[in-house]
């Protein structure tokens, strides 16, 4: 193959790896920022199923991009574990990284569309159990929200360096993970049965927008 016909081939995606040493280096090199792609991919599947004009086939758009968004999410979760477990000294220093880290909040974030997600296609089709899913989910996902918005801030003090000048929009990425669970929070209260389960996600909610 020349290197013309490499570069189209890689350009059009019929090689997506072909840039890479071995198909190993995809979990090696798998980072954080990637779930970034599930944030969007989510709000999308979300506001369309919101969207006020009647469109045939619009809801079902609407919801194959979000079971697209659980498979990407479900793909993305195996390869950033399977980096932690095979190239663990690898996977540690990304805390050091002054930008890289702070992508951390997209995870939550992006778990986040799918539990909503849960609440607006999975109720119509599964009822109670969709419910349950998506408070066991949305546990998970506060957790996971509030340990970025303590663990990084307290690495960007003392394991990494920042100045002003050098400040982007990615530092707020850490903090908004705990903004978008108590959102999230707000949604799933209404549809719980419990009414002391509803108090608890709903006070939880408040102390992660707080």
């Amino acid at each position: 193959m020349t290197d013309i016909a490499h570069i189209r081939a890689v350009a059009f995606g019929l090689k997506p790896l072909a840039t890479l040493a071995s198909p190993r280096e995809v979990v090696r090199q798998f980072t954080p920022n990637w779930f970034a792609a599930t944030m969007g991919t989510g709000i999308l599947a979300l506001a369309l199923a919101q969207f006020p004009a009647r469109i045939p086939g619009l809801h079902a758009v609407a919801e194959g991009l979000w079971w697209f968004n659980i498979g990407l999410f479900s793909l993305f979760t195996l390869l950033y574990a399977a980096r932690w477990i095979f190239y663990f000294d690898g996977a540690r220093q990304i805390f050091g990284h002054s930008v890289v880290s702070m992508f951390f909040g997209c995870i939550p974030m992006g778990l986040a569309t799918i539990i909503n997600g849960f609440l607006a296609f999975g109720v119509p089709h599964w009822g109670e159990t969709a419910v349950q899913i998506a408070q066991v989910l949305w546990w998970a996902d506060a957790a996971m929200a509030l340990a970025c918005g303590i663990a990084i801030p307290f690495m960007m003090f003392t394991r990494q360096t920042h100045t002003i000048d050098q400040m982007t929009a990615v530092w707020l990425l850490p903090v908004v993970a705990a903004e978008v669970a108590a959102v999230s929070g707000g949604l799933l209260a209404p549809h719980l049965a419990d009414t002391h389960h509803q108090l608890t996600v709903l006070i939880t909610s408040y102390a992660l927008w707080a």
